[in-house]
């Protein structure tokens, strides 16, 4: 079994495990459960899908306008000019300016369209990361679980192996205690009887390791009595019909390490296209709000007129009469900051067009690297369904391999079991020598491990076809 079948790598385990103590008993289903929960690989890939969601999100917020706020306080000391009359004073000045502005793309060349799109092929093709991650984890525990199940089943034969040679050992014992034997023959069944123990020994072992290696790939703590159902004995009654052609179009339909790569193939076919609307106008709409303050401003009131000499002077004959003039008289008052901020209030709007002259090849240089992109990505995506053919193709090999070998063991396991049978018979009878005994009994014994291991061959070959199709069961 370990020499068959086939390891997965890149299996992390979260650190935080969750636990599921309350029953020793493990179906398959729930040793996947388990793992999709505490794999840190998993988690990543979720922290991954969720990173693309929010670019998803940003791409489609460009498409909206913005708002912008601008408030800007300071003072001016000395010669300055008064933003209330933009005049020259020379003074100490506090003034405030406030702005709000808004501005929206109304047309770049498709960029903002093909962006969304493109981060949204993205998103899909993590969705199928995080369910390729999936589906590698389930095929290692599916692994792990096949394996406890061959161990377990390996010792229990190694067992009753023993229990035969016991009862064996135990009638030699009293044959030679009566003197009937060579005493050389009962040592001879001693030894097979320490054979036989180290094999359980070992089958032991092999069983609570393969537990071990179940629990890290599930990220719980090691459970000595944890059990495992077995799998249904239909798995490996009949022979599994495949038709690798069949089953790789099925495949392309479902296997996520396909979809992701045809979903970043698309994507990247969206990023030439907001390559090339870098060579369009963008034309763009824009509006402003603006007011200020400065403590400088002020308005005259009108009190009243009244006459008052000029400093001039006219002669009327030998007299100087003074000149008499009207004069408004008026209260200088500052402009407060409530007036002054409805008063200074004005606004703005416009279209804004830019045109692309020359951008020292930028525009260019990135178009480039975008269809170098997509070529790459169509490489892989090619490279991914190639590979997808082959190893259907080997998994259908392998699993007709499998099949021709459990089914011959199965006839070699009745024909030596027979022979067995036939000389322990003979054996008792005392007409064959112990050595035909132990040769009948050592070739019974190697055939049923070789059938075990076969067996679970067999099942593991049907299930990875079964992944393929989308017909892998976990209950």
């Amino acid at each position: 079994m370990k020499k068959t079948l086939i390891i997965l790598s890149g299996i992390m385990m979260s650190c935080i495990p969750v636990l599921a103590q309350d029953s020793s008993t493990f179906s398959l289903k729930k040793c996947v459960d388990i793992a999709f929960e505490n794999n840190l690989q998993v988690k990543q890939s979720n922290l991954q899908l969720e990173r693309s969601g929010i670019l998803l999100n940003q791409a489609r917020s460009n498409r909206l306008p913005d708002l912008l706020a601008d408030i800007n306080h300071g003072l001016n000391q000395g010669r300055s000019i008064d933003p209330f009359t933009n005049s020259y004073i020379n003074q100490e000045i506090f003034y405030g300016q406030y702005g709000l502005g808004t501005n929206v793309v109304l047309f770049n060349g498709g960029q903002l369209k093909n962006l969304v799109k493109q981060n949204r092929q993205n998103e899909e093709a993590g969705k199928m990361d995080v369910q390729q991650s999936k589906d590698n984890l389930m095929l290692n525990v599916l692994l792990a679980y096949l394996q406890v199940l061959n161990n377990e089943e390996q010792l229990h034969q190694s067992q009753n192996q023993l229990v035969l040679t016991k009862k064996q050992v135990e009638r030699l014992t009293q044959l030679n205690n009566e003197g009937s034997i060579i005493p050389a023959q009962l040592y001879e069944l001693k030894g097979q009887q320490a054979n036989d123990e180290l094999a359980v020994v070992n089958n032991s072992n092999a069983v609570e390791t393969a537990k071990l290696a179940l629990c890290q790939l599930m990220n719980i703590p090691y459970n000595k009595n944890m059990k495992v159902e077995q799998v249904s004995a239909s798995d490996y009654a009949t022979k599994y019909l495949a038709d690798p052609e069949s089953i790789y179009q099925q495949a392309l339909e479902f296997i996520a390490s396909v979809k992701a790569a045809d979903l970043r193939t698309r994507s990247a076919a969206s990023a030439v296209k907001v390559s090339r609307g870098a060579f369009y106008p963008q034309v763009s709409f824009g509006a402003n709000i603006y007011t200020n303050y400065s403590n400088a401003a002020q308005s005259q009131l009108f009190l009243n007129t009244t006459q008052v000499e000029s400093g001039d002077f006219v002669t009327v004959g030998t007299d100087k009469l003074p000149v008499i003039t009207t004069r408004n008289n008026y209260l200088t008052q500052k402009i407060g900051y409530t007036d002054q901020f409805k008063n200074n209030y004005n606004t703005s709007f416009g279209l804004n067009v830019r045109v692309p002259i020359f951008n020292r090849n930028t525009a260019k240089n990135n178009l480039l690297l975008s269809k170098n992109t997509l070529r790459n990505n169509e490489y892989i995506l090619e490279t991914t369904r190639i590979q997808l053919k082959q190893s259907i193709e080997q998994a259908a090999l392998n699993m007709t391999a499998a099949y021709d070998k459990y089914t011959l063991l199965l006839q070699q396991v009745s024909d030596f079991d027979a022979a067995f049978r036939i000389a322990d018979v003979r054996y008792k009878a005392g007409v064959s020598t112990q050595v035909d005994y132990l040769i009948a009994k050592n070739n019974s014994d190697r055939t049923a491990i070789n059938l075990i291991l076969a067996k679970y061959d067999y099942i593991f070959r049907t299930k990875i076809l079964d992944y393929y199709q989308n017909k892998l069961n976990l209950q």
